[in-house]
């Protein structure tokens, strides 16, 4: 009898062993960077947070939804919102989070507009409306916005870029600044500076424990199921290249993504018109809210500031 138990208690531990090694090597580095995952929906749903794509109009506004496709013929879905001012200024491309869509930046939509500014909110791939699986953490994103800018530019008559991304959108934005030299200046915020450090970094803070070889496995294998190379979802490398006006923003105490990453991505950026605010006391989702009217004025004089630089300077 003993002995049919300890037979049976292997056997049980076996299945456990393989069915753990099959969700590591399948499952698990999905639930990185597919956005759509039923697993992922059902966790957001059950705790009250399931991001719900509705559509966000300012009847103050002159506004138009628009399509365009991609490099690799995704079609993307994008939406913009006119300057009510008398003279344009320029166009903002607006980069939002992971797991949100291009409404994220509402509130913001009408101070560009009153300020002079037209406003592109972007629903990067496989977010909101636009197709796609996976998110590729800016490695296809940043080649994303260089077509986005050639439709705006031949399809809208559009001209002087600049682009305003946060968390996952501020590490697509000094991507593609890095890429795109049309992209005249940046606002970026709460972001990360390397891909593989920023997941070992969640594993810590959400399962209680760290170690990069595991972690690195899993952003190795989310890489080959999304088919993207991990090594280049690194924003510091573009950062290296940014020779654009940049003001860098990150709360002191954001949990998520640590300051010390925003820092980074500042140090070895060459630009010679570059700027950094550590706003006090924010965390990863309340920069506006913390930074409040004084924080926008700071924007607004940086955008100001840019409008008839050269980009080299």
């Amino acid at each position: 009898m003993k002995k049919q138990r300890a037979k049976l208690i292997k056997r049980i531990l076996l299945f456990a062993i393989v069915l753990g090694i099959l969700l590591v090597h399948f499952f698990v580095p999905r639930l990185i960077s597919e956005i759509r995952n039923p697993v992922v929906s059902l966790i957001k749903r059950n705790r009250n947070v399931n991001h719900q794509i509705v559509s966000y109009n300012n009847p103050k506004l002159k506004q138009k939804d628009f399509f365009f496709s991609s490099f690799d013929n995704l079609k993307l879905s994008a939406q913009i919102s006119y300057s009510s001012a008398d003279s344009v200024k320029g166009t903002i491309i607006l980069l939002h989070g992971i797991r949100s869509d291009k409404y994220q930046f509402k509130n913001a939509i009408q101070f560009l507009s009153e300020n002079g500014y037209n406003s592109v909110g972007l629903d990067s791939r496989a977010h909101g409306k636009s197709e796609g699986d996976f998110c590729t953490f800016g490695v296809r994103e940043k080649r994303d916005i260089k077509t986005l800018i050639d439709y705006l530019s031949e399809k809208e008559n559009l001209h002087h870029f600049g682009i305003w991304g946060q968390s996952l959108g501020g590490a697509i934005g000094l991507q593609a600044m890095g890429y795109d030299k049309r992209i005249k200046f940046g606002i970026i915020e709460s972001t990360f500076s390397d891909f593989k450090s920023i997941v070992n970094d969640y594993f810590d803070l959400h399962a209680g424990f760290s170690y990069y070889p595991f972690s690195n496995y899993l952003v190795n294998r989310t890489g080959e199921i999304a088919g993207f190379d991990p090594n280049d979802a690194k924003p510091i490398k573009y950062c290296k290249s940014i020779t654009q006006p940049i003001l860098l923003v990150h709360g002191n105490l954001d949990k998520r993504i640590n300051i010390k990453y925003g820092r980074e991505n500042f140090s070895v950026i060459p630009s010679k018109n570059k700027q950094f605010i550590e706003i006090d006391s924010a965390n990863h989702a309340n920069v506006w809210k913390v930074g409040g009217q004084k924080y926008f004025d700071n924007v607004l004089k940086f955008m100001y500031q840019q409008q008839n630089k050269n980009p080299s300077n």
